[in-house]
């Protein structure tokens, strides 16, 4: 049995993690980058590659009997890519596109790639990739999504299948980032303002003890089912917040939206809803969704 043939179309971070777990399990992987292109771009290519034996060819070359077909490029050329490897895909090869792109155009680069006769897979990765590696979990999506992410997995990395529909995985993806994208700028405005106060250090082991001793998802939980109660009084608090970041000459971008937020719920009728701290959190946030629904 001939090893499965895996091409990669841009050759970052995440491609040069991915493609080393997939040579390790015994895979032909071969990658294209623009870089190629330009002076010394190949040596530069070659030195992001963890492993050797990962060939450098041509966008025609690499694409020529690739089983699997990995999309890695930067969002905002995503299509672009998909785009400049329709020449040279067929039917019976597999395109995933691993970018980190909204479901529309998720979509649109499944019509840009369903002329050809190839498959199309949508790929959510999940998580920081420096950090998890290959074990970095990856949601796929799509007609040929369950046997892709069998596939994937066979070959080192960690994926799973998520919904038949193209759009499901990168709906997850492009949520998710609310949290893990607003988490990182809400912890930079908290640090930086720490710093300038000269209390940096004291707010981070705060913050760490706190998640250290008790699990996420207790005081998590517990913040959404107080906010039924208690978001009036933490409005007026997150208003003198704000005062105070000012006042250490910063501006409060994160802060300033948390008072707002604040404000909306003081709006909804949370209060005359709720008498007291609800036993599940759902409870709040099926009342919040269906009030700003009504508006």
């Amino acid at each position: 049995m001939n090893p499965p043939k895996i091409t990669f179309i841009g050759f970052g971070e995440v491609a040069s993690v991915f493609s080393s777990a997939i040579y390790e399990q015994g895979a032909e992987v071969r990658a294209y980058d623009v870089l190629m292109d330009a002076k010394d771009g190949i040596e530069t290519l070659e030195k992001r590659s963890q492993v050797k034996g990962i060939s450098f060819l041509s966008l025609k070359d690499a694409l020529t009997g690739a089983d699997l077909i990995l999309s890695t490029v930067t969002t905002s050329v995503a299509e672009e890519a998909a785009l400049s490897c329709t020449e040279h895909i067929r039917p019976g090869q597999t395109y995933i596109d691993l970018n980190a792109t909204a479901p529309s155009m998720k979509r649109g680069i499944a019509e840009i790639i369903q002329p050809t006769g190839a498959d199309f897979v949508e790929g959510s990765i999940l998580g920081a990739v420096g950090v998890t590696g290959s074990k970095t979990h990856i949601l796929t999506g799509g007609p040929k999504g369950q046997e892709t992410a069998e596939t994937l997995t066979y070959l080192g990395l960690h994926a799973a299948y998520y919904s038949p529909e193209i759009g499901k995985a990168s709906t997850f993806k492009m949520l998710r980032s609310i949290f893990s994208k607003g988490l990182e700028v809400l912890l930079l405005e908290f640090l930086i303002a720490g710093k300038r106060a000269g209390i940096e250090d004291d707010l981070w082991k705060e913050i760490v003890d706190l998640f250290k001793n008790n699990p996420f998802d207790v005081v998590a939980a517990n913040w959404i089912k107080t906010h039924a109660t208690a978001h009036e009084r933490r409005y007026h608090e997150m208003k003198q917040v704000r005062e105070v970041v000012q006042e250490i000459g910063l501006d409060p971008i994160l802060t300033s939206g948390t008072e707002a937020f604040f404000k909306r719920s003081c709006e909804l009728g949370l209060k005359d809803a709720f008498s007291e701290k609800p036993e599940t959190m759902e409870a709040v946030i099926e009342f919040m969704e269906k009030q700003l629904q009504k508006e």
